[in-house]
């Protein structure tokens, strides 16, 4: 019984948001198929801005709303492909790259700023994305055609600074659709279901004949691939789930980088790296005092971040194929936080799964939020006021649980100390 108790404390946030979502999707009056084939698209293009954040968590720094640094990051690679006229996989590789170094650069800059104001990592983080933010403006409203000339189509017709709007036509969906021998690997459900069933049964295989590791959860984990590999040709042909299987496409080069990602992630974490990290989140001092450099270790974490939210920017906009120059950037900490919370996280822990679960809740509610207000109300301005709102709502709970924790806590320890003295 007390587990039962203890596993619905512990995943309070996440149970209330499945059932929000669930009373979402019955009052929608959406076929699943169609919002599932949406998730799956704001899945594909959201999910590495959300596992940005886990680093940084694990390094006690709290949220990380500075990933707005990488987003502009990633826009800046983007933007430079564009006035090279590069197109297909390629811009966006050297898109990544461009974005990638700029990404290292503020990162490091960013956690120096961080090492300065120890204990308030997370409203120094949104500051220095508002000042980030002026800078940028300033860089493509004013300086690029103004002291940076540039012959391209994105430059306002004064000739000084980009337009609001930039069409990336020639690079969207480059890594969704990508051609591999004449193949396209956006695939329909069932054809997907069965790669990545296949996929994780070899990798899972592979790890255990390596490994020597034959448990019984891994038994299982074998059995549920090899299930879902001969069950995927066969609901393939249900006429009930026709229209589902053509609607749902699966971007494997997408979901593949994000597989990776969250691989190196649990890989980095078990480095000496990676521990020192853990240890740094856990007490700063007793860390520093084992003579673990705390600032140097902290930037790092910072630096990955910020890299991977420029990634996942690049990924955002290859997928949506329209860049917003100015503004598509600033809301991205606060949705990424909001969404990681959902998934059970805390300023204190965060997981990759708590991340997965995140996105996904996240953006189903975004998806039938407007679909239901407009069945219950009649306007579906409702549901935009609603999940913007419940956005904010989740990151205020989230900080009160932190500082009701953490009085608890010193309470307790102050407790303990007087108990010992008598």
């Amino acid at each position: 019984m007390r587990k039962i108790q203890k596993f619905f404390v512990s995943n309070a946030v996440p149970l209330l948001f499945t059932i929000i979502c669930i009373i979402g999707v019955f009052f929608s009056g959406t076929p699943i198929s169609t919002i599932l084939a949406d998730l799956v698209n704001r899945f594909d293009r959201n999910s590495l801005l959300v596992l940005s954040l886990i680093i940084p968590v694990t390094c006690g720094m709290g949220m990380n709303f500075g990933i707005v640094l990488g987003a502009m990051c990633g826009q800046l690679g983007l933007i430079t492909v564009t006035i090279l006229k590069m197109s297909g996989i390629s811009a966006i590789l050297m898109a990544a790259l461009f974005g990638s170094l700029a990404a290292v650069l503020c990162g490091f800059l960013s956690g120096k700023i961080l090492n300065r104001t120890k204990g308030q990592e997370m409203i120094t983080s949104m500051i220095v994305g508002y000042f980030s933010n002026g800078i940028y403006q300033f860089i493509f409203l004013f300086a690029i055609g103004g002291i940076i000339k540039v012959n391209s189509d994105i430059i306002l017709t004064g000739g000084v600074g980009i337009k609001n709007t930039v069409a990336l036509d020639s690079m969207q969906y480059a890594l969704d659709n990508l051609n591999i021998f004449g193949l396209n690997t956006r695939v329909n459900l069932f054809t997907g279901v069965f790669f990545f069933a296949a996929f994780f049964l070899v990798v899972l295989l592979i790890s255990s004949l390596i490994h020597k590791n034959w448990t019984r959860r891994r038994l299982a984990e074998l059995v549920i691939c090899a299930v879902l590999m001969a069950a995927s040709p066969i609901a393939a042909k249900v006429p009930q789930l026709l229209v589902a299987n053509l609607l749902i496409r699966i971007p494997i080069p997408t979901f593949l980088l994000v597989i990776l990602v969250c691989y190196l992630i649990q890989k980095f974490m078990k480095t000496k790296l990676g521990q020192d990290m853990r240890a740094v989140g856990h007490d700063r001092q007793v860390a520093a005092a084992a003579g673990i450099n705390v600032n140097r270790v902290r930037i790092i974490s910072v630096i990955i971040s910020t890299v991977i939210a420029a990634w996942g920017q690049v990924i955002f906009y290859q997928n949506l194929g329209t860049m917003d120059a100015y503004y598509g950037h600033e809301k991205v900490g606060t949705f990424c936080v909001a969404a990681i919370l959902i998934g059970g996280a805390s300023v204190k822990k965060a997981t990759i799964g708590q991340a997965i679960l995140g996105t996904v809740l996240f953006h189903l509610l975004f998806t039938v939020s407007p679909l239901a207000a407009q069945h219950i109300f009649n306007n579906s301005m409702v549901g935009g006021y609603f999940r913007m709102t419940l956005c904010y709502a989740v990151i205020a709970v989230a900080l009160m649980l932190h500082v009701w924790e953490t009085r608890a806590k010193a309470r307790d320890l102050q407790s303990q100390v007087s108990q010992a003295i008598r």
